[in-house]
């Protein structure tokens, strides 16, 4: 059986095995590249995890991590952002109806990257960068040509993957665009015998309405990082 424990450090358990291909860092600290985003992991918050994590971002580096508990970052960092996630897990049947078909939503391709890139620096659902599509399968929805929404898949590990990048162009929400589209990640994640799960700002209540309404339930909450390396 899939050990669910491995949602508890996430970050640092997607990038191995899964994404042990990706990861630069060792024991104490794994960050993804730069051109794939600035999530990184901790084995456990100590100076020496700290230090080795402020090596890896290099000077004015930002990285993002999901902690245990209130982060303590040594003098050479500074905090740019903080929150409380919520984690949600998949609690629905092992199987979906397939969503109903959209002939303007598609799989995305490394030629809509820019167009991807372009709606995630609107939309802010994330980090999300030139190389972030690398970490899974995406969906997206069109109007007009246009980008207009999206959803794909970014963590993993045995038995997991995570739902992410969900956005929507503020001139096309209110349509069930998210839901159709989360509803094909998903069915893809559940088809390969896995199960689904997604982070989200504890205060996003919209967000979590949705995410409920899809079978998703609270498992637990982690206190987010945004760290520079100022040294």
């Amino acid at each position: 059986m899939p050990a669910i424990e491995l949602l508890d450090n996430p970050i640092w358990n997607s990038l191995s095995p899964a994404h042990n291909n990706l990861a630069i860092g060792n024991g104490l600290a794994r960050c993804y590249p730069p051109e794939i985003g600035p999530l990184s992991g901790l084995s456990e918050q100590t100076s020496a995890a700290y230090e080795t994590l402020r090596t890896l971002a290099g000077p004015g580096g930002v990285q993002v991590l999901f902690l245990d508990k209130p982060p303590q970052p040594r003098s050479e960092w500074t905090l740019i952002r903080g929150g409380l996630l919520t984690q949600m897990i998949y609690a629905g049947p092992t199987t979906l109806r397939p969503p109903i078909a959209d002939p303007s939503m598609r799989l995305l391709t490394p030629s809509d990257v820019p167009a991807m890139v372009e709606l995630a620096k609107l939309t802010e659902p994330g980090p999300f960068r030139n190389r972030t599509h690398e970490l899974g399968i995406f969906f997206g929805i069109f109007v007009d040509g246009q980008l207009v929404s999206m959803a794909g898949q970014r963590m993993r590990f045995p038995g997991f993957v995570e739902v992410s990048a969900v956005c929507t162009h503020p001139d096309a929400r209110g349509r069930g665009h998210a839901r159709t589209l989360m509803s094909s990640v998903m069915e893809k994640i559940l088809r390969d015998g896995d199960t689904p799960f997604l982070h989200s700002f504890a205060d996003n209540h919209a967000a979590i309405r949705v995410y409920e309404a899809l079978g998703f339930t609270h498992r637990r909450h982690f206190h987010l990082a945004v760290l520079k390396n100022e040294a």
